[in-house]
């Protein structure tokens, strides 16, 4: 497993998604699911630096974990912010136009159709929200 932990703040998106690209580029993934992974991080990130402490500062981690018997990546966004499970939120309605839909929840909607898996736990005061991707 390989991790990085940084100050959860919108500047550092760029350094967790240069250090997934370096191991992922290591282990010959497409482009394509390379692409949609940085997507996830952009997205999976920003939510843990705008929401998971309120005003006050915290910490994120991000853990690459790879199985090579199913060729997947997974990848573990956690966080000591308030608990909430994104997951949980109904999908928005994208057959309506932008202007009759509600604000939010397009991001994970996102996440949610790219990745082959997304789960979410809460366990000992930490957010565990993980990505599943097959990149071979």
């Amino acid at each position: 497993m390989e991790e990085i932990k940084l100050p959860a703040t919108i500047e550092n998106i760029p350094t967790v998604t240069e250090f997934i690209d370096e191991k992922l580029e290591a282990l010959d993934c497409s482009m394509k699911a390379q692409m949609q992974i940085d997507v996830a991080i952009d997205e999976l990130c920003s939510n843990i630096a705008r929401y998971a402490y309120c005003d006050s500062k915290g910490q994120m981690c991000v853990q690459l974990d790879y199985d090579k018997s199913d060729q997947q990546v997974i990848l573990s966004f956690i966080d000591e912010g308030s608990a909430f499970n994104p997951l949980a939120k109904k999908d928005p309605d994208v057959t309506l136009s932008a202007d009759e839909r509600e604000i939010g929840g397009l991001g994970i909607f996102l996440v949610k159709k790219t990745m082959d898996d997304v789960t979410y736990d809460y366990t000992d005061g930490k957010n565990i929200l993980r990505i599943y991707k097959k990149i071979g």
